[in-house]
């Protein structure tokens, strides 16, 4: 077993702990009105904005755009805390967000709403093992996903998220360079096999998308056989195969607009039902079925350290002195070079 294979199923025996943030006592409609009242009040008052991940919880988003705020994918997170002139940046998602931010806009602040979110793709890929990986394949092009900490992306060349790591596949393998892949196995196979680059993948997988099954979506799909299938690459080989349409959450909702069909299977974060509701509010989706059920089941196709992100944790954030991002002067300099590469390339391939 690898070291990062390691690191996973330590996190997965962790996670059991994790999970009670999902079953806090639901809000009165009284408290959560004045909650979201005194965050309004923080935001205006602290000349602070609402970066938010579409795997966050519905009222986040919610009172993430009706404050001016920013829901989308990790791509268009940066880019929106880039170029919003909010002097204070809060995060609601899992660290490697926050530090991507302080990254891209060193002179903001950037608060999250507990630093104990995080990531088992970050967890299962440790610098210093990544390092000597690296190390003992000089001759490779050293592409990290964004779901990393800032010392994996200051030793990478490339930087991608779900939305552009195909792109990136194609655009390396057009040069003949050979890439090390970290840390999604599912999603560097994925490249992968899609874009016929030669790939070395790290051992590490998301918590939520490798419980996926292929049997339960073959089983539902006998229930809604008028449903299609809408993937995340970080899923499993077996997976990705049944799907109509296979991208980043971004990709996921558009497709959910596009296609015909008035059901959809979807295999990611539930969080994402809020805004495939909104963006087709005619349709119905479905979860993928996972590894498990109820109390026998690790993230119920829901990332538990995203659900730590709720509106009292929220209201908190100005509160406490232990969930500012701070990530040091030269390793962000660093770092800072893939993300500006990814930034860049992804702007090449808008319309």
């Amino acid at each position: 077993m690898s070291i990062a294979q390691e690191k996973l199923e330590q996190i997965r025996a962790q996670v059991r702990s994790h999970l009670d943030w999902r079953q806090s006592t639901e809000l009165t409609a009284a408290r959560k009105d004045a909650l979201e009242s005194t965050i309004r009040g923080h935001l205006k008052a602290q000349n602070a904005v609402i970066v938010a991940h579409y795997y966050t919880a519905p009222e986040i988003q919610a009172l993430a755009e009706a404050t001016g705020g920013c829901v989308s994918d990790s791509l268009e997170m940066a880019r929106f805390g880039r170029d919003h002139n909010a002097e204070t940046l809060i995060v609601a998602g899992v660290r490697f967000m926050g530090e991507t931010a302080k990254i891209l806009t060193p002179h903001k602040r950037v608060l999250m709403l507990t630093l104990e979110a995080t990531c088992s793709l970050d967890e299962g890929c440790p610098i210093d093992e990544f390092s000597a990986f690296c190390d003992a394949h000089p001759d490779r092009e050293v592409v990290v996903y964004a779901n990393t900490s800032a010392a994996v992306k200051a030793r990478a060349d490339w930087v991608v998220t779900s939305s552009i790591a195909l792109e990136v596949a194609e655009h390396l393998a057009a040069q003949d360079k050979p890439i090390i892949w970290a840390p999604d196995r599912h999603l560097g196979d994925y490249v992968q096999r899609e874009s016929g680059a030669d790939v070395l993948l790290w051992d590490g997988a998301c918590i939520v998308h490798e419980e996926f099954k292929s049997r339960g979506i073959r089983d539902l799909k006998k229930v809604h056989p008028d449903a299609a299938v809408l993937v995340h690459p970080e899923s499993p080989a077996s997976v990705i195969e049944m799907a109509d349409r296979v991208g980043s959450t971004t990709q996921i909702i558009r497709a959910a607009c596009e296609l015909p069909n008035k059901k959809f299977i979807v295999a990611t974060d539930q969080g994402i039902f809020y805004k495939l509701q909104q963006a087709a509010p005619d349709k119905q989706f479905i979860v993928a079925p996972t590894a498990g059920k109820g109390a026998t089941c690790r993230s119920c196709a829901n990332c538990p350290w995203m659900a730590m992100n709720d509106l009292e944790a929220m209201a908190a954030v100005f509160d406490r002195d232990d969930n500012e991002i701070h990530v040091p002067p030269a390793l962000a300099d660093r770092a800072m070079q893939p993300l500006e590469r990814m930034l860049a390339f992804a702007e090449t391939l808008k319309p």
